[in-house]
């Protein structure tokens, strides 16, 4: 990939799912710009699944760095996110700090929080609500002021990412939940399955904040 380039990213994305458009369509390959995952039921398949990778990018002239490649793993990190046999959770190694991250003081300082938080926002339910304090301090119309609201929303966030969620993966031949919930500023949903222990596991978080107009909205709309 040429650097530098404002349209090297996208330009090498598409030529990575071209060149690998049949592995993604059969579902055991997820790519994202030189980062590719494969993941099968078992080993002689998964064997066979990563030998069908390297000679397609050995036919496409792309070279892999042994150093930076994991192979034959039931634990890996792919795009800030630890996957694991069922289930997928956060990275540790981005959580370290968390605890230390002290109260914003700028809008600057709230944004790079928010990034930080929107990244893992489907593991947190009702995030749109609880992070909507901090939204607020965002808007070019308000200004910048730190109130009790804000260190509430700042100090749930916290303490919610604190707690390391792990999300179950989706099984699509079993049985979805899903439970909704809107209130006056925000809707949000949660989908949900049945693990080993009879009991509902998140699959994942979705919420968004409402708009002026959305909020006139009918709650059956």
């Amino acid at each position: 990939m040429f650097f530098r380039l404002t349209n090297s990213p996208a330009t090498f994305q598409a030529f990575m799912n071209d060149i690998l458009k049949d592995f993604i369509d059969e579902g055991w390959c997820v790519v994202y710009m030189d980062d590719i995952l494969i993941f099968s039921d078992n080993l002689e398949l998964h064997r066979l699944c990563t030998r069908h990778i390297l000679e397609r990018l050995w036919e496409n002239d792309l070279f892999l760095k042994p150093e930076k490649c994991e192979f034959k793993v039931a634990r890996t990190l792919f795009l800030g996110l630890i996957i694991t046999p069922g289930h997928t959770q956060m990275d540790p190694t981005k959580l370290a700090g968390i605890s230390e991250w002290e109260v914003p003081s700028t809008v600057k300082g709230v944004r790079s929080f928010l990034g930080f938080a929107n990244f893992y926002r489907k593991f947190i339910g009702k995030y749109a609500e609880l992070a909507r304090p901090l939204h607020d301090l965002t808007k070019k119309t308000l200004t910048f002021e730190w109130t009790k609201r804000c260190q509430i929303a700042f100090n749930m966030l916290k303490a919610k990412f604190l707690q390391q969620l792990i999300l179950k993966m989706p099984d699509d031949t079993q049985l979805f939940v899903i439970e909704a919930n809107t209130s006056k500023w925000a809707t949000g949903a949660v989908l949900q399955q049945k693990g080993p222990d009879g009991e509902l596991h998140p699959c994942g978080y979705i919420s968004h904040t409402f708009t002026p107009m959305e909020r006139n909205y009918e709650i059956y709309n």
